[in-house]
């Protein structure tokens, strides 16, 4: 028999199965104010808020000291002079804004943050600040029963998250992706509540593990994390484009992205060899297939060593990134963190001499194995290891790569944990702490260095980054994918609400791998989705080693031609994502939005999962079942018009819809318009003719839109080189009136003139530009 050893009697051996109790702020006892900020010292810990602008207020708790303010690696927005004024009686402090009001009450401490008009955002009730002796710190906020939540990053399941439960913890997970499966490869500590039309949001900038939790209770939800201050912000909204431009004013918003990596990308898990490649971009050529990057993943490399090439299969890469941009392809490689441990490494050894890699508190380099071997990891926390790792970047510019694709960022590491000891210390700029702290930022920095030392590098074009993990605030560096999804219908289906919610979360710029990436897609599931990924802001074909190649002609002749088609539709509608994508960096409204987004106040909108909008006006409705040709299709406030029938739905119901393999439903609203450009070819990609397509509505009508457009490529936007368009169209009695209300920039386009044309079955007698009738309606730029 076993004998118990000295550990059975433990001081804390029993304690195991108990649950942890909480223990409150308590009661205020004095408060201070310095400009935007408050002070308040409470019974068990400290308090402060501060007004960053007048609809947006930070709370930030401290049991143990007085609150930090400084150091978040996701916020970059400094406070500015907001105008608060002060009411207070016995028993409650209220702090007020022009557009926010904080009901403090003193007895026990609980915060509760109103709108001017006095509608609850976000409540306090038995429960406010709490934390535990273990260093959790949490808040319980009052759930409101029509409360529905969204955002929180990269999270499987449907758009509404209310009933649910997240981790903020980046994990690489390869497994296939179910409801169930929770955390993935972004951490995104932010949600956006919708009650009854209004729209409010909350960030917990707290970079430890964290969790919320909507689902324990009908009454009050919860977020909390292993360690820190609870630090959060709250968006006064009041809708949900509010709340977005909001939490993207304090994490920033995505750099306008290169025309050509708006366009079709395709990549392997690997093409191994330039001869593989060079076939590859010749067959999309040959065939008029458009395609504007080609990746390589880790196979390219000498034994998986970043900032290398395998001699053999691929003896010449300068070459071949020429041969290929002379075709319009672009080549992006594929950079991990891991750097092999290799004394004749030169990566490895200026890593080490420099000082470069992430250590134990006692100095010793920590290694891990990822696909070269045992490896070390550099410590993207410190300023100058974010220089050196920018600037071994210039292995690929210097021979024509303007694209990055970062992986196994969370860090992943092969072991039990997945990723990196969580006792390992980060020099952190000044400020050392563990890993365990900084795990959910380290694929944000690793981006922040990547994007910095391409874009220094390029000669004033535009860096393209693609990123596994991030945390908030990494839209300011990399496009996001949704990582090893599977070909499954199931992925296709999960995949809309997937990139609904980053876009929700600041990410404009996101997608699936279309196809699938492991498991064997087939014929029928690739064209539905190439269907959906020509409308999906990163539209990226990637499969998986061991699995079915997924290229567009893979299938034959008849999906070939499909697939064709939705490519190329991609590159016709590639002038009205451009000037949405030119929105998204300048007020951080996502691309692809749900229908919540447009229709707050239409409680229909507010779970529907398989549709979604391009903008205010284009909606798109997918098929995402096999063998599948009608579906419902629920139509807004509004009238709208197939594209392809020009067949006419009435708002507010749900209609049945027809739609072939070779059909994808898209509508747009009735009094609205939208651009398309023409394709060309695939070495010159630019549009020679754009055409402003106006879907006349009722006398009265009016819709205004912004039509953007610049070189596609620099940053000469930044110095006046562009073309900005307000336009304004107005339905008349017996045709369209079309109006430039302001032209600003000094972009000259290819294109001389933007064509004007009707889309529907309303009969038009004239169409008017800056109100002169026209034959041939064209605006003359």
């Amino acid at each position: 028999m076993l004998q118990d050893t000295s550990f059975a009697i433990h001081p804390g051996h029993d304690q195991q199965s108990r649950p942890m109790i909480y223990k409150d702020i308590g009661a205020l006892i004095t408060k201070e104010q310095s400009g935007n900020r408050h002070q308040f010292t409470c019974e068990n810990g400290f308090v402060s808020t501060v007004f960053y602008t007048d609809t947006i207020v930070r709370v930030v708790m401290n049991p143990n000291d007085t609150p930090s303010l400084t150091g978040s690696r996701a916020v970059i927005t400094e406070t500015v002079d907001v105008a608060v004024t002060e009411e207070e009686s016995d028993t409650e402090l209220i702090l007020k804004t022009s557009r926010l009001a904080l009901h403090i009450t003193k007895t026990p401490f609980r915060v509760t943050v109103k709108d001017a008009e006095g509608y609850e955002l976000v409540g306090e009730g038995e429960r406010g600040m709490s934390f535990q002796a273990n260093g959790v710190v949490a808040a319980f906020k009052t759930m409101h029963p029509a409360d529905h939540f969204y955002g929180f990053g990269e999270k499987t399941g449907h758009l509404d998250k209310r009933g649910e439960s997240y981790e903020m913890w980046n994990s690489d997970v390869y497994a296939p992706h179910n409801p169930e499966t929770d955390p993935l490869y972004e951490s995104i500590p932010y949600f956006m509540t919708l009650r009854e039309g209004r729209a409010h949001g909350v960030f917990f900038d707290n970079t430890f593990r964290t969790t919320f939790d909507m689902k324990s209770s009908e009454e009050m939800y919860t977020f909390s994390a292993e360690g820190g201050q609870l630090d959060y912000y709250i968006f006064a909204g009041p809708d949900p484009k509010s709340v977005l431009e909001q939490y993207t004013y304090l994490t920033g918003r995505i750099p306008l992205p290169s025309k050509w990596s708006l366009g079709y990308h395709q990549s392997r898990y690997s093409y191994e060899t330039e001869e593989e490649v060079r076939a590859l971009a010749q067959q999309f050529v040959e065939k008029d297939i458009p395609v504007d990057v080609i990746h390589l993943d880790i196979h390219y490399m000498d034994g998986y060593r970043v900032f290398t090439f395998d001699k053999e299969r691929f003896p010449n890469p300068e070459k071949l990134i020429a041969d290929l941009r002379d075709m319009g392809i672009r080549v992006v490689p594929i950079v991990d963190p891991g750097v092999k441990k290799d004394s004749e490494y030169a990566v490895y050894q200026e890593g080490v001499r420099e000082d470069h890699f992430c250590k134990y508190i006692e100095g010793d380099i920590y290694f891990g194995e990822v696909w070269p071997g045992i490896s070390a990891f550099p410590d993207f926390t410190d300023e100058k290891v974010r220089s050196w790792w920018g600037d071994q970047h210039a292995f690929y510019t210097d021979i024509g790569v303007e694209g990055i694709w970062n992986d196994m960022n969370e860090p992943a590491v092969f072991n039990e944990t997945k990723t990196m000891d969580v006792t390992v210390m980060h020099g952190n700029d000044g400020r050392p702490t563990t890993h365990r702290e900084l795990h959910n930022v380290y694929g944000l920095l690793m981006g922040e260095a990547t994007y910095e030392g391409m874009k220094k590098q390029l000669n004033g074009k535009r860096p393209f980054l693609l990123t596994r993990a991030g945390y908030a605030g990494v839209q300011r560096y990399a496009s996001v994918w949704t990582g090893d999804n599977r070909s499954f219908w199931e992925h296709l289906q999960m995949s809309l609400p997937m990139v609904m919610n980053l876009g929700l979360s600041g990410v404009a710029f996101t997608g699936p791998d279309v196809g699938g990436f492991a498991h064997d897609t087939n014929a029928e599931l690739l064209t539905r989705w190439t269907q959906v990924g020509a409308f999906t802001p990163f539209f990226r074909n990637h499969s998986a080693i061991g699995f079915r190649y997924q290229e567009p002609w893979q299938f034959g002749e008849k999906y070939e031609q499909i697939i064709k088609k939705y490519i190329q539709m991609r590159y016709q509608w590639l002038p009205q994502l451009y000037s949405l994508f030119y929105e998204a960096s300048v007020t951080g409204l996502p691309v692809m939005r749900p229908l919540l987004m447009e229709f707050p106040h239409d409680e229909k909108t507010y779970n529907l999962n398989d549709q979604f909008m391009i903008g205010d006006n284009v909606m798109i409705a997918p098929i995402m079942q096999p063998s599948v040709t009608d579906r419902a299709v629920y139509m807004p406030e509004g009238t709208w018009v197939e594209l392809a029938t020009g067949e006419v739905y009435e708002g507010g119901m749900t209609h049945l819809v027809h739609a072939e393999l070779e059909d994808l439903p898209i509508f747009v609203k009735q009094g609205t318009a939208f651009m398309q450009g023409d394709w060309t070819s695939n070495v010159d990609k630019q549009p020679q003719n754009v055409t402003l397509h106006v879907v006349p509505g009722q006398p009265g009508d009016t819709y205004q839109m912004v039509y953007y457009d610049d070189d596609g490529e620099t940053f000469a936007y930044e110095t006046g080189v562009y073309m900005r368009l307000d336009i304004e169209v107005r339905t008349t009695e017996d045709g369209v009136d079309v109006r430039v209300l302001s032209k600003q920039g000094a972009f000259t386009p290819a294109y001389k003139a933007i064509k004007v044309a009707t889309v529907g079955q309303n009969p038009v007698k004239h169409v008017m530009i800056n109100g002169s009738v026209s034959n041939e309606p064209v605006i003359d730029l």
